[in-house]
């Protein structure tokens, strides 16, 4: 038999999770990392751009990009500036 259960979205699943004092807690410090690799992977898929393609352009690995959008690397400020370049695009950074 098949299960047909319909699981939840992942926004459903974090807003449940989010009234776990902890997890809110681990979610709002780790939130500039996910802005930064969600921005770096909307910005490269618009270019129909492979993490291949991307990481020969910024002068790096296909490796470290993957780590970078996957939240598994804290790039320097000089890598950001290649990797905008490699995607056309500007580094901006706000405090």
């Amino acid at each position: 038999m098949i299960n047909t259960k319909k699981l939840p979205s992942f926004r459903e699943h974090l807003k449940e999770s989010l009234k776990n004092p902890e997890f809110r807690k681990a979610w709002k410090e780790s939130e500039p990392e996910y802005i930064l690799a969600r921005q770096i992977i909307e910005k490269r898929l618009k270019k129909k751009m492979s993490q291949r393609e991307l990481a020969r352009k910024a002068n790096t690995t296909q490796a470290v990009i993957c780590r970078i959008e996957s939240m598994n690397a804290n790039p320097s400020i000089e890598l950001l500036k290649k990797i905008s370049q490699g995607l056309n695009s500007h580094l901006t950074i706000k405090i």
